[in-house]
């Protein structure tokens, strides 16, 4: 692999990084697919589904299809549940992420570059209610994942809270991002919380899960700037 750097974000980063986040989200969508069909309640519906038509129908064939037109069926759903969560962030704060991040108070992000390439996202702003920082957006390409990238990009974020003088980290990830929590885990988060962004999140039993992490005193002469580069 070769070599990457972290650095500022810069306007010309624009567009990688949008992609780049809405390519991470997205490759879930697999991963959510399974995670409903390991439900006992969905397993339920499909052998419910069989027996009716083959009780109705008189045939196996038309039971087995009757299944399989729901399998098929439930796989757009889940990825445009995927989608919608990528339509919503690119609208929100990565629609100007200069805005969001870089001239705002107590916020910064940063990307991983290799290659002259962006290769890896994450943001860092203050909590809703303003104890906490949060971590946010963090991804990093397919391709270079497994070197370190993402436990660099999460240090930024832990020492840039640390240095403005934040005594926690937040963030959110979900229930079928396990190689995230993993991460988050070995960094030393811990779970808090799990809620449910809806009713149709419910029903398939997907769940947003809260990670913080306490941070140490700010040391002595630890400066940081989120100055944007140009």
């Amino acid at each position: 692999m070769a070599p990457y750097r972290i650095r500022l974000y810069r306007d010309e980063d624009y567009d990688a990084v949008r992609s780049l986040f809405a390519r991470g989200i997205i490759e879930h969508a697999p991963a959510m697919y399974r995670h409903v069909l390991r439900l006992a309640h969905v397993q339920l519906g499909l052998l419910a589904l069989f027996t009716a038509v083959r009780a109705v129908a008189g045939s196996w064939l038309l039971a087995l299809a009757a299944v399989a037109l729901a399998l098929a069926a439930a796989w757009p759903v889940m990825r445009s549940f995927s989608f919608s969560f990528v339509t919503e962030a690119l609208i929100a704060d990565l629609c100007d992420i200069r805005g969001s991040y870089m001239r705002a108070p107590d916020s910064c992000f940063w990307v991983a570059e290799a290659g002259g390439a962006v290769v890896g996202m994450v943001g860092a702003a203050p909590s809703p209610r303003g104890e906490a920082m949060e971590l946010k957006r963090l991804s990093v390409s397919r391709d270079h994942r497994g070197h370190g990238i993402s436990k660099a990009l999460c240090g930024e974020v832990l020492r840039f809270a640390q240095a403005r003088g934040y005594r926690a980290v937040v963030l959110y990830t979900s229930t079928v991002q396990l190689v995230a929590q993993r991460l988050y885990e070995r960094q030393g988060f811990r779970k808090v919380a799990e809620t449910s962004p809806s009713l149709f999140s419910s029903l398939i039993c997907f769940y947003l899960i809260h990670y913080r992490l306490e941070l140490p005193s700010r040391p002595q002469g630890f400066p940081y700037s989120c100055t944007a580069e140009k």
